[in-house]
């Protein structure tokens, strides 16, 4: 059986893309490194469907190892140093990982035969919105290391496109959220505070908007681009094609927990109260949905809702 290789398997959307995978029958291969290496390995012993394979994609040998061996015939790739406080602390690693990362990758394909990428990129790529919602053809001026290091490997794949044939797709998706995420960040930061009775005021943002996607969405956007048989793009937002504000988040939050106190100050929201966040917005979805039907499943309110049961459920356990 061919098999599909996922980079970064044990991470938040890495993972939940590998369960999806084998919930409807395909042989995986999950690649990552460092701590989430003990994640795929456990993994691989509890399902006969997945293999684990330890490397890091800077490391161009060990990733050309892992194509030798299993042989894919698509990559969704997952890994990369994500976030822009992650790239501003640590620029130099970050396009290590995520450029030298994404080469290694790509050379492997070509050598190897593999056909077909998915790329989990970012609406970083565009820098501040020039609307509040925008479709593929946006300018991009990404502001942070991150959103150039996104950029420049979509760029690359068309590079790869041209010298080898390779088929390289750009999921383009925006502050993914749900159970399990691992960075302390809106909106789940205000689902745990309500959750656990805590009090949470974020210093500033309530006017911000920004196209908040529910991790089930994100899987199935990206599963249903690996299976269109022929992309007329090579770009496409999986996202939920809305931007609620940050205040009218916590709004919803308080509703779903009554009691909770959530509020969020005025200004622009910044991250780590450190970093201004450009102005953003929604990302229109019709591409994707013309392309392979997609449809965001979860507004702000259900992806909420979600998190909240599985955050309770957590905490009882």
């Amino acid at each position: 059986m061919s098999k599909i290789l996922v980079t970064g398997a044990g991470g938040f959307l890495g993972g939940a893309v590998v369960r999806a995978l084998l919930d409807r029958g395909d042989a995986v291969v999950g690649l990552d490194c460092g701590p989430n290496a003990a994640v795929i390995k456990a993994m691989s012993m509890s399902n006969s469907g997945f293999d684990a394979a330890e490397a890091d994609i800077s490391d161009a040998e060990a990733v050309d190892a892992v194509f030798a061996k299993h042989r894919p015939r698509a990559v969704i790739h997952c890994a990369a140093v994500v976030g822009v406080l992650n790239s501003l602390a640590s620029p130099a690693r970050l396009f290590r990982v995520n450029v030298e990362g994404s080469v290694n990758v790509l050379e492997a394909m070509a050598r190897h035969a593999c056909p077909r990428m998915i790329h989990i990129s970012s609406e970083e790529i565009y820098g501040a919105f020039l609307a509040p919602r925008i479709d593929e053809t946006h300018h991009q001026a990404p502001l942070y290391a991150y959103g150039v290091s996104k950029a420049t490997v979509e760029h690359l794949g068309r590079s790869y496109r041209t010298t080898h044939g390779l088929d390289c797709i750009n999921i383009r998706t925006s502050w993914v959220y749900g159970p399990g995420f691992p960075r302390d960040r809106v909106p789940l930061n205000m689902i745990r505070a309500a959750a656990e009775g805590r009090v949470l005021h974020v210093p500033s943002g309530a006017d911000e908007r920004i196209d908040h996607t529910y991790l089930d969405d994100a899987v199935a956007g990206t599963l249903a681009a690996l299976d269109c048989a022929e992309h007329a793009f090579d770009a496409y937002h999986i996202a939920s094609d809305s931007a609620p504000s940050l205040a009218e988040i916590a709004a919803v939050v308080r509703d779903l927990v009554p009691g909770a106190e959530i509020t969020v100050g005025s200004g622009p929201y910044r991250h780590s109260d450190e970093i201004a966040m450009p102005t953003k917005g929604a990302l229109d979805c019709s591409r994707a949905h013309a392309a392979f039907g997609y449809q965001p499943k979860f507004n702000i309110r259900a992806g909420l809702a979600a998190t909240l049961e599985a955050h309770r459920a957590q905490l009882a356990s």
